[in-house]
């Protein structure tokens, strides 16, 4: 959450700030509620301070044997007592209703944020990788068909045991995926990320910790109840993402300088109730329910964190290099900022079957695999987050990144449509042929089943 000292102090900053994002949050009665909280909070610690010197006053009365006097005290004293106990009932309902309303805020864009409105006002930095592209058929088949032509993407069973957005991956397809997942952690690994392998059910607590909720609890899973009901901190969701479990492994807790910079990377499976869109979105394994992923996080000293900002790119971009992968890098404009980012730069890997409107020259489109995120401190307010300077120093809230490293159903269309082959077959990027074995090439398997012969399917 942003800083509440901030909001108080510099309101017109926070409101353009939050303009430049498109959204439309009534600080107005967040700064009124903040106000009444702090009347109430000295009023509070007024009569507090009142009671304790008539407390004082009573030992003095009584030593006195001032018997009279001390009735009275101790009557007025049971006053304050009454009337402290309701100003500061309130004041705790007014903080409770702040700090619910705060959750709300999204973060502050970075001022070299590009300002628009949408993501057609995101700016490219830079493209790699087209100056030498291999050669590929003339009519790419798109990663859905040729998936299923090859049987290794099945999503007519996926949806028949889970439902739309869920698919299998058989043979060759599988085993790609499992070389993929393999490789990014040994990539990363070598960049100095240590491993985790973190819980798949998170609590309320840690959703809430990282931005997930409330803003976004209509997109999770959630386990044992609607998403529409009320939850508890100790309620279950299945993992949207590594960042949440990894990120809250440190909540509460105190980091020392020698601690940071803290790399960690987790590979999970993540679950979302993304509709999709129409069209190309709705086909294949580019928008789906269940994904897996490489995710890095990131735990620095806040001088570091946009120096680390453009070192995590580059330690997401090292896979798609060293896949071969052609791709262009993306800074987000302020309206199509996520909710806890500061500041984020996208990894667009480039699949040429599906040509759409804002693809390159070269025909296809782009496929968004990584978002590289500063946060700054908006997850370490929220999830109690913190490092201590120097041993006797006061601790502070520490910042945090993040960047999937990569998005694993992507890459693999990535790969299907830019490998693929004149006679149907896709070439395994040299960088994969010794997580399968030495395998080169994918050619498919033949189809089981009565279905493989056009027969036996339920009308």
């Amino acid at each position: 959450m942003i800083d509440r000292t901030l909001l108080r102090e510099q309101p017109e900053t926070v409101r353009e700030a939050l303009d430049h994002r498109g959204d439309d949050i009534d600080l107005d009665n967040l700064i009124d509620l903040d106000e009444r909280w702090r009347e109430l909070k000295a009023r509070g610690d007024k009569l507090r301070h009142e009671r304790n010197e008539i407390t004082d006053r009573i030992g003095e009365l009584v030593a006195d044997g001032k018997d009279e006097e001390r009735e009275a005290a101790i009557e007025e004293s049971k006053e304050l007592k009454a009337e402290i106990e309701t100003v500061e009932a309130e004041a705790t309902e007014l903080r409770d209703e702040l700090d619910e309303q705060l959750l709300e805020i999204p973060q502050l864009p970075h001022e070299s944020v590009p300002i628009g409105d949408d993501e057609s006002d995101n700016v490219e930095d830079r493209r790699w990788g087209f100056d030498e592209l291999r050669t590929i058929p003339d009519d790419v088949v798109p990663h859905y068909d040729l998936g299923e032509d090859m049987d290794i993407i099945d999503e007519e069973r996926g949806a028949k045991t889970t439902g739309s957005g869920f698919y299998f991956l058989k043979g060759d397809g599988a085993r790609l995926e499992h070389a993929l997942i393999q490789f990014m952690l040994d990539v990363h690994r070598e960049q100095g990320y240590v491993d985790i392998v973190p819980p798949v059910p998170i609590t309320s607590e840690s959703m809430r910790g990282t931005g997930q909720l409330p803003k976004f609890a209509d997109d999770a899973y959630r386990l044992g109840g609607r998403n529409d009901e009320p939850y508890e901190d100790d309620d279950l969701w299945l993992c949207p993402t590594a960042e949440v479990p990894v990120t809250n492994m440190y909540a509460d807790d105190i980091l020392l300088t020698d601690d940071l910079p803290l790399k960690h990377q987790a590979y999970t499976p993540n679950f979302r109730r993304e509709a999709g869109e129409h069209g190309t979105e709705t086909r294949g394994i580019v928008r789906v329910h269940q994904f897996n992923k490489v995710e890095l996080v990131n735990f620095v000293e806040p001088a570091e964190s946009y120096d680390r900002l453009e070192t995590l790119l580059g330690e997401a971009e090292e896979v798609l290099r060293r896949l071969d992968l052609p791709y262009r890098v993306l800074e987000l404009c302020t309206g199509d900022l996520g909710f806890k980012a500061t500041k984020q730069i996208d990894l667009e890997v480039w699949a040429p079957a599906d040509d759409m409107d804002d693809g390159p020259d070269e025909g296809g489109r782009w496929l968004e695999v990584s978002t590289a995120s500063n946060f700054e401190d908006f997850q370490a307010r929220r999830a109690g987050l913190r490092y201590r300077p120097e041993r006797h120093e006061s601790a502070e809230y520490l910042h945090t990144l993040n960047a999937s490293g990569v998005a694993i159903p992507r890459v693999m269309v990535a790969i299907l449509e830019y490998y693929q082959n004149e006679d149907g077959t896709v070439t395994v990027p040299e960088a994969l042929r010794a997580y399968m074995g030495g395998q080169e090439r994918i050619e498919g398997h033949e189809k089981v089943g009565e279905s493989a012969l056009g027969a036996g399917e339920r009308e």
